[in-house]
């Protein structure tokens, strides 16, 4: 009688054995025994015998002849190897074109096997891995991991024509003693307008009501930039600056990131030595009194908007002053 064990391998015959479990008191079946226990049929464990089943693993077809694969359920190695190579084959018989695979952290160790079948890294979040596989062969035309990350820069002026500045106490503006507008990156998922309230909250505690985006700038591979935040290795960085409202105007300032903020002149920020030497600053000044001095500079305000690839809201920036005068 079969106590309390998952399973009992019993030997036969040197070469074969019977697989018992607690579920099932008689025979599954027998397998040949090659050195180290060559599992080629059956998972060893129950959550992966449903994929021998079908002996593909289980994919959904992408709109561009591609396959989609969702690993979500602990599988031996060795079956996930063997499984991989023969859906590749199926794959490859129904002219399929590139193959994801989607591992969530768990199941690392299927990770190494996936690459020897020719899989190599897309990319990768904090609680999974993307590996794909081009099966055509040859240059593949498979899109590319985001190239890109986004930032924001907050321009907040108040009615004495002060605007709203940090130092930073980390980064490679710590201890220079230069003000600076507060800045910082788009979280996953949020939009601009979004982000650069939140940015000057978190970094101030004033609250801003957003007005629109002056102008944007875009640099190739910024490999330090903004160390306060973290290094971007080799992305591409997408600036913004935004003109924001204040709503609030007594400043506390964030002690993690912040070692001062303060409302000072307009003319007294654009006089900074280091702001005199930065072309790009220069131009974020002439834009910012541009904007508050003659009212001739329009900048992109945030329009709600839907489109085909959904009917949820988001936001489409474009020149609304302009626009209404056409």
């Amino acid at each position: 009688m079969i106590k309390a064990v998952s399973r009992v391998l019993l030997p036969y015959n040197r070469s074969f054995f019977f697989l018992f479990s607690a579920r099932n008191t008689i025979a599954a079946r027998h397998a040949r025994v090659t050195g180290c226990f060559n599992i080629r049929a059956m998972s060893a464990s129950v959550n992966s015998s449903s994929a021998t089943v079908n002996k593909f693993l289980n994919g959904i077809n992408d709109n561009y002849g591609g396959v989609v694969v969702q690993m979500n359920e602990p599988m031996d190695p060795q079956l996930f190897a063997s499984l991989l190579k023969s859906s590749i084959s199926h794959w490859r018989q129904q002219a399929k074109k590139g193959v994801w695979i989607k591992l969530p952290i768990e199941l690392a160790n299927l990770v190494e096997p996936a690459v020897k079948e020719g899989f190599w890294f897309h990319h990768a979040e904090p609680n999974y891995l993307m590996l794909v596989y081009w099966i055509p062969g040859g240059a593949n035309t498979l899109p590319a991991n985001a190239s890109h990350r986004v930032g924001v820069g907050a321009f907040v002026m108040n009615g004495k024509r002060e605007v709203l500045v940090v130092q930073e106490n980390s980064g490679r503006f710590r201890g220079t003693g230069i003000w600076k507008f507060p800045t910082g990156v788009v979280d996953e998922g949020e939009d601009i307008c979004v982000a650069a309230v939140r940015e000057v909250k978190e970094e101030t505690s004033i609250d801003t009501e957003f007005v629109e985006v002056l102008a944007f700038r875009c640099a190739f591979k910024m490999v330090l930039v903004r160390q306060s935040h973290q290094s971007f290795f080799e992305k591409s960085d997408i600036f913004f600056l935004c003109m924001l409202r204040p709503l609030s105007f007594d400043i506390q300032k964030q002690e993690s990131e912040i070692e001062a903020a303060e409302w000072m002149p307009l003319e007294e920020y654009a006089a900074q030595p280091y702001v005199q030497k930065q072309e790009l600053l220069k131009y974020i000044v002439d834009i910012c009194s541009a904007k508050v001095d003659t009212r001739g500079y329009h900048g992109f305000s945030p329009v709600p908007t839907t489109s085909a690839f959904s009917d949820k809201k988001h936001y489409f920036y474009l020149n609304s002053v302009d626009l209404k005068r056409l």
